[in-house]
């Protein structure tokens, strides 16, 4: 159990409902699937591996499902993905390579971003087309990964889900990488449901938090459960 903490656990389900994404897609994505008879293998390793096989993703799993889902929905075809993540692991070195900082996309193709260094000494960031091979400016992109932070390698270390504004976060390192209070820890998933039962005041001090990180939880739970039955 000590090799899984500090990397999050979701079930498909779980990780469907925080990125509204159906956990059927999840699991054909992490186990391969066959269409008409055509073998299409898993995008990427889940990595969390269990005796029993069970499918439980981590955090790096939930920042790639939430990339590859943003690309498809702005119109990347599920072949030009698939081919991104062959093309950008061997560029990154990563298993996860879409969850980096390093990605880029314009919702038609797909780009990398790459560092280079001119011959006076001056580095100058321009983008691979994955696809192409060719260069663009960064200029014509926007980052897509704009609620996470990454750390000095580029790599994804907290997601706040609806922006800080909430101030609900996903890390890793905390509750197994629960939704929790920014501001105390605690899992929103628990504030929520003790404060549907004994209500905010309550629940406030039974946990000793401020009255708006209850608030707060039952906001973005709710949120969840809108998601879920729509």
């Amino acid at each position: 159990m000590a090799d899984l903490i500090g990397k999050g656990l979701y079930t498909p389900a779980e990780a469907g409902r925080l990125l509204r994404v159906p956990p059927q897609k999840i699991t054909r994505w992490l186990r391969g699937h066959s269409v008409k008879g055509q073998y299409y293998p898993a995008l990427w390793k889940s990595e969390i591996t269990l005796d029993d096989d069970q499918l439980i993703l981590g955090f790096r799993d939930l920042m790639e499902v939430r990339v590859a889902d943003a690309f498809i929905r702005a119109g990347v075809s599920a072949i030009r993905v698939r081919s991104a993540i062959q093309v950008a692991k061997e560029a990154i070195g990563s298993d996860h390579p879409l969850s980096t900082d390093k990605f880029r996309t314009d919702g038609r193709e797909i780009f990398l971003r790459i560092i280079e260094m001119d011959d006076s000494g001056e580095e100058t960031e321009r983008l691979l087309n994955l696809f192409r091979r060719q260069y663009e400016f960064r200029g014509i992109v926007e980052p897509i990964l704009k609620t996470v932070d990454f750390d000095a390698e580029g790599e994804p270390q907290q997601w706040w889900p609806n922006g800080r504004r909430l101030n609900i976060v996903i890390d890793p390192e905390r509750s197994f990488g629960q939704p929790i209070d920014a501001e105390t820890s605690v899992p929103t998933a628990i504030l929520a449901s003790f404060a549907e039962m004994q209500g905010i005041e309550a629940t406030a001090k039974a946990y000793e938090v401020p009255e708006n990180s209850v608030r707060r939880a039952l906001e973005f739970e709710n949120m969840l459960s809108e998601r879920k039955a729509a």
